[in-house]
C-alpha cells in the first residue's frame, strides 16, 4: 500500500521555516518601553550631587557663588533645629494649599460650564484663553494695586497660576469623550444627572489629573514669586533675606526645599493618577 506523503510548503529564501505548532511570539519585536530601571529616578540626582561635591572639594566652585553641599546640609539642619525653617515652611505650605484649592475649584467649575454648554463656552472660553496668554508676573502690579501686598494677593496669584491648566485639560477631557458613550447613554435613557456622573466625569478624569500635575507645579512657581514681594514669612522670604546678607547657603537650602516640595507633590499626583486610572494601559504599564 502506497504511503501518502504530504508536502510542506517551501520556506521563502532567507527565512527559517516555521514548524507546525511552533510559538511565533518569541520572534516578535517589542516596540514599547522596557521595564523600569530600579532607582532610575535618583541616578541623575546622584550624579549631579557628585559633580557638585567634587567641584566644591577641588575648589573649582567658588563657595561665594555656590556653597558646598556639606555646608548646605549643616545650614539646613541648623535652620530646622532653631525652628526658622519649619515655621517658614508651614507658612509656604498653607499659602500653596489655599491657592491650589481655590484654583482647582474655579478651574473645574469653569471647565464644566464651558464644556457642557455651548453658551458657556461662548462666554467663558475666549476670556480664559486670553488670560492664558498673559503671564501671572504681568498681572502682579495690578493685583498689588487691587488687593495690596497681604495674604489675599498672594493666594489669588497662586490660584490664577492653578486654574488655567485645570480648566484647559479638564475642558479638553470633556470634549474628547468618545461619542459612542454618549449614544449608549441615550440608548439607556440616562437622565442629565446620571449622564454627567456616569459618563462625563469619568471621561474627563484623565484630563483633570493631567491638569492637576501642571497645576501643582504652577502653584509652586507662583509661590516663589509672591513670597519675595514684601513678604514677612515663608521660604521665599527667607531666601530674599539671605540674598540681602549674602548667605548663599541659605538660598540653596530654600531651593532644595522648593525642589523637594515640587517633586513630592508631582509624585503624589502621579500615584493618584495610576490608582484612579487602572483601567487604562499605557507605555508605562
Amino acid at each position: 500500500m502506497t504511503a501518502v506523503v504530504q508536502a510542506r510548503p517551501a520556506a521563502a529564501p532567507g527565512r527559517r521555516a516555521i514548524e507546525p505548532g511552533a510559538d511565533v511570539r518569541p520572534g516578535i519585536r517589542r516596540l514599547g518601553l522596557r521595564k523600569p530601571v530600579p532607582l532610575a529616578a535618583g541616578a541623575g540626582i546622584a550624579l549631579l550631587l557628585a559633580v557638585w561635591a567634587a567641584g566644591s572639594a577641588t575648589g573649582l566652585i567658588d563657595p561665594r557663588v555656590l556653597s558646598a553641599p556639606w555646608t548646605v546640609v549643616t545650614t539646613g539642619v541648623g535652620l530646622a533645629v532653631d525652628g526658622n525653617l519649619v515655621e517658614n515652611l508651614g507658612v509656604s505650605l498653607a499659602r500653596a494649599a489655599q491657592g491650589l484649592l481655590w484654583g482647582v475649584l474655579v478651574g473645574v467649575v469653569l471647565a464644566l460650564l464651558s464644556g457642557l454648554s455651548r453658551i458657556g463656552e461662548a462666554l467663558l472660553d475666549g476670556p480664559i484663553q486670553v488670560k492664558r496668554a498673559v503671564p501671572n508676573l504681568a498681572l502682579l502690579p495690578l493685583l498689588i494695586l487691587w488687593f495690596g501686598i497681604g495674604e489675599e494677593m498672594k493666594v489669588i496669584t497662586i490660584a490664577l497660576g492653578v486654574f488655567i491648566p485645570i480648566y484647559l485639560h479638564t475642558h479638553n477631557g470633556l470634549r474628547s469623550i468618545d461619542k459612542r458613550y454618549v449614544e449608549l447613554a441615550e440608548t439607556l435613557r440616562l437622565g442629565r444627572r446620571q449622564f454627567v456622573t456616569r459618563v462625563v466625569l469619568p471621561g474627563a478624569l484623565p484630563g483633570f489629573l493631567l491638569g492637576l500635575r501642571f497645576a501643582v507645579t504652577g502653584s509652586l512657581l507662583a509661590l516663589v514669586v509672591v513670597e519675595q514681594v514684601n513678604g514677612t514669612a515663608g521660604i521665599g522670604y527667607m531666601m530674599e533675606l539671605a540674598r540681602t546678607y549674602g548667605q548663599t547657603e541659605v538660598i540653596v537650602v530654600g531651593l532644595v526645599v522648593y525642589g523637594v516640595l515640587g517633586y513630592t507633590a508631582d509624585w503624589s499626583v502621579r500615584l493618584l493618577q495610576r490608582r484612579a486610572l487602572t483601567w487604562r494601559r499605557t507605555l508605562e504599564d
